[in-house]
């Protein structure tokens, strides 16, 4: 139930790219309710849905006080990221290398992390034998991301 005091509303099922949305938003602290989209039952296909983001995907928030005053909804789970962070003055630097040092592991994780992990996920649990290729290329990426992500994080 949205109330006054929400203020962002999540749209969104239980997927790693929703958790990151709620992590920062917990993080900064919002006032914000879950409104969750069924993507197994096609919810995200709903006319409704699709207002808020042509491309059919979760997550989706709809900020009731937007960066211009305005209620505004922003997609993609990376642009939400930016978007809060900025809106809230915490976890993206205002300028500088440290601003684009956020962007560009914000980036990797985008562009890397979530595609291979998927990628890894389906050709380990759903895809038919006969996969042998797939399931190697994946894993070796898999864990060459991570491998990269371990180094950075024991380095700071």
């Amino acid at each position: 139930m949205v109330t006054e005091r929400t203020l962002i509303e999540l749209y969104g099922s239980p997927t790693p790219n929703v958790l990151k949305v709620i992590l920062l938003l917990e993080e900064i602290e919002a006032r914000y309710e879950i409104r969750r989209v069924d993507v197994w039952k096609g919810e995200q296909f709903t006319e409704a849905f699709t207002a808020l983001n042509p491309n059919s995907k979760v997550p989706v928030i709809l900020d009731r006080d937007g960066a211009d005053g305005r209620p505004r909804s922003v997609f993609e789970s990376g642009a939400i990221l930016f978007y809060l962070a900025e809106k809230s003055g915490r976890f993206l630097p205002p300028a500088g290398w440290p601003r684009y040092e956020v962007m560009q592991w914000l980036m990797f994780q985008m562009a890397g992390h979530g595609p291979m992990s998927g990628q890894f996920n389906h050709f380990h649990m759903f895809a038919p034998g006969g996969n042998d290729y797939s399931r190697s290329r994946y894993a070796t990426d898999f864990n060459r991301l991570y491998g990269a992500t371990e180094r950075r994080l024991t380095s700071v």
